[in-house]
């Protein structure tokens, strides 16, 4: 019986590579992959639908569940995750030193409803009480002009949102200081090209982000996989399938990381540096799966409905296919 042949569009990850050359196959499915940078996939698949699977923005599809007839629907798996305390950059300009300085600034954000931002809004808010709604929010193109959000905004007038103009950039903006700090999952170009101009708000990210998760134990979750729905109606057992092998693929990359017959990266110190993540954060601390990840995307949820992105708060339960949210046991 031949296989269900699915595209799966989805950036080249150590943790999906395995999917991607075929050394761990999905149950019953052809999987054929594109390697796609993230900007790329979320763009064609929110705009024209054009993959069965695909990794997609947390905060859009969140975003899309709210809509009439919701396209997708999620497996819990994460193939990107990042502490965002590093993307937070701001103007040598500015005046701001510390995190309440933010308070009533020009924030620029390539698209208010990214998850890195989301995320970032809702740490300063509740770890140092910087309010969302005190600042005034630029959105556009990091590097190119005309970036336009991917999904129409619907915000509360309470939060302020206003495009730049057609021939900005928000790297060059907040260089020259007409924007006083941008929230980003890439790193501005400015950053390195015109150093003494921009920096990142907290210079010692690393140590604020582990006191972050020693405290919360979140490691935020930025991006997960979607099947569009007519393809998951019409064949609901891929769901689990799929978590699967995305499983397998993961376990694989943890062995790997931790041998020291040669070394998998290019990082010298590859196997110390899996041993302190180990010890901060346990042997899998990159968790799949719903219950591991609940409290993560409880935070989340709560940060999406609070910036106006959501209509409600939505529950973690209602982004997952059921047939992922537990497992038989023997």
């Amino acid at each position: 019986m031949s296989k269900l042949r699915l595209t799966l569009a989805c950036w080249d990850y150590d943790r999906t590579r395995a999917l991607a050359d075929g050394s761990v196959q999905p149950e019953g499915i052809d999987l054929n992959c594109l390697n796609l940078h993230v900007e790329e996939t979320f763009f064609r698949m929110l705009r024209h639908r054009e993959f069965e699977v695909a990794e997609m923005s947390l905060s859009s599809y969140a975003m899309a569940l709210g809509r009439d007839a919701p396209a997708f629907i999620a497996i819990p798996v994460f193939p990107s995750r990042f502490f965002r305390h590093s993307c937070i950059f701001v103007s040598a300009k500015s005046g701001i030193r510390e995190p309440k300085d933010i308070a009533g600034k020009r924030v620029g954000t390539p698209e208010y409803q990214m998850t890195a931002p989301v995320w970032i809004r809702g740490i300063l808010q509740d770890e140092y009480g910087v309010d969302a709604r005190s600042v005034t929010y630029c959105s556009g193109g990091l590097e190119e002009r005309g970036r336009e959000e991917k999904l129409q905004l619907d915000l509360p007038a309470t939060i302020k949102v206003t495009p730049i103009a057609p021939a900005q950039t928000l790297s060059q903006m907040l260089a020259d200081g007409e924007i006083d700090a941008l929230y980003t999952a890439r790193m501005p170009s400015t950053f390195q090209s015109r150093p003494g101009t921009v920096r990142r708000l907290f210079e010692d990210y690393v140590g604020v982000e582990r006191d972050y998760y020693r405290r919360t134990k979140v490691f935020p979750i930025m991006h997960t996989i979607v099947i569009r729905r007519d393809t998951y109606r019409a064949n609901p057992w891929i769901a689990k399938s799929l978590l699967k092998a995305f499983w397998g693929a993961q376990r694989l990359v943890y062995e790997n990381l931790y041998t020291t017959s040669a070394l998998t990266t290019m990082l010298p110190w590859q196997v110390a540096q899996v041993e302190e993540v180990r010890a901060a954060m346990g042997e899998d601390w990159w968790p799949y799966g719903f219950a591991p990840n609940r409290h993560v995307l409880e935070t989340f949820l709560r940060y999406h409905h609070e910036q106006g992105l959501s209509p409600r708060r939505l529950q973690p339960e209602e982004l997952f296919a059921p047939e992922t949210l537990d497992a038989f046991k023997i």
